[in-house]
């Protein structure tokens, strides 16, 4: 009996609009606690600093719309493969179906998967650009998302473009099997490909960035970036620690830490992030 199944050709999808989100109850979201320094920030100003806790510097969680906000030209980005969506090749199921995982995740996020892609420019310079989405499945790398990524860099090819990739993920999806694993050769033989046209492929490491991702394209850059205290890694302090039964170094797989040990080339504030991507693209592109 063979693994796979023919199905009938369907036609794509339009792109389906963000659903809605649930209304906030009274006093909700008004509010933000911070993880570092704990202190509270009115949301609206935490917003208004793209996520960067004021009183200690904390980088929270950006949604992956701002991202392409904060270091695209205004107006610029054009969003492409959107009606790209994960199916369920293994009828894989844990606590609940892949399938109704998957449904339940875009009704709550109102993304198809855990990557958004497309072409924009940056201080007039146009770029192919994608980001992982931390908020669908951890960011985790199906067969969709891997799909995304090369279409990036086969972009970047075709077009002679620079490529962008921020990472924000816990690595393969367990619900894809080798369907997902098969992604790590396939991306950076993509990566490979685009060699050929002598353009910069600059990753940005953002928190956390591990497992496949961190162990094929993302730390494949020609310029690898970092936000602060990110961390970033194969596999996890806490598994690494029980593997080989030592205690790690104080701020160990942080970006700081690969910095110091020449590991990532720089650690960039979010607030200077459009000017240095830039200013890379400038002395590179």
């Amino acid at each position: 009996m063979p693994w796979f199944s023919k199905q009938k050709k369907v036609k794509a999808r339009e792109s389906t609009p963000a659903a809605p989100p649930p209304p906030p109850a009274k006093g909700e979201g008004i509010w933000h606690k911070c993880e570092g320094c704990e202190n509270v920030v009115a949301r609206a100003e935490l917003e208004r600093e793209w996520n960067v806790c004021p009183s200690c510097g904390q980088h929270e969680a950006l949604p992956i719309r701002r991202r392409f906000e904060l270091v695209l030209d205004p107006g610029s980005f054009e969003e492409l493969d959107a009606d790209l969506t994960p199916q369920d090749p293994l009828g894989f199921v844990d606590a609940k179906k892949y399938r109704d995982r998957l449904k339940g995740t875009y009704k709550n996020t109102g993304l198809r998967d855990a990557f958004i892609s497309g072409v924009g420019s940056i201080a007039g310079q146009q770029v192919s650009i994608g980001s992982f989405a931390f908020e669908f499945m951890g960011g985790s790398m199906g067969s969709v998302v891997g799909e995304k990524v090369t279409r990036v860099f086969d972009r970047a090819y075709e077009r002679r473009l620079p490529a962008i990739v921020f990472s924000s993920t816990g690595g393969a999806r367990m619900q894809e099997g080798i369907f997902s694993l098969m992604q790590m050769a396939k991306t950076s033989a993509a990566l490979h490909r685009f060699r050929a046209v002598r353009k910069p492929y600059v990753s940005v490491m953002l928190h956390p960035t591990t497992g496949g991702v961190a162990a094929s394209f993302a730390w494949l850059g020609d310029v690898v970036i970092a936000e602060p205290k990110a961390l970033i890694g194969f596999a996890g302090p806490r598994v690494i620690e029980q593997t080989i039964r030592e205690k790690l170094p104080p701020g160990f797989q942080r970006s700081e830490f690969l910095l110091e040990h020449g590991m990532i080339d720089a650690i960039v504030h979010r607030h200077d992030l459009r000017d240095r991507l830039g200013q890379l693209l400038s002395l590179l592109g």
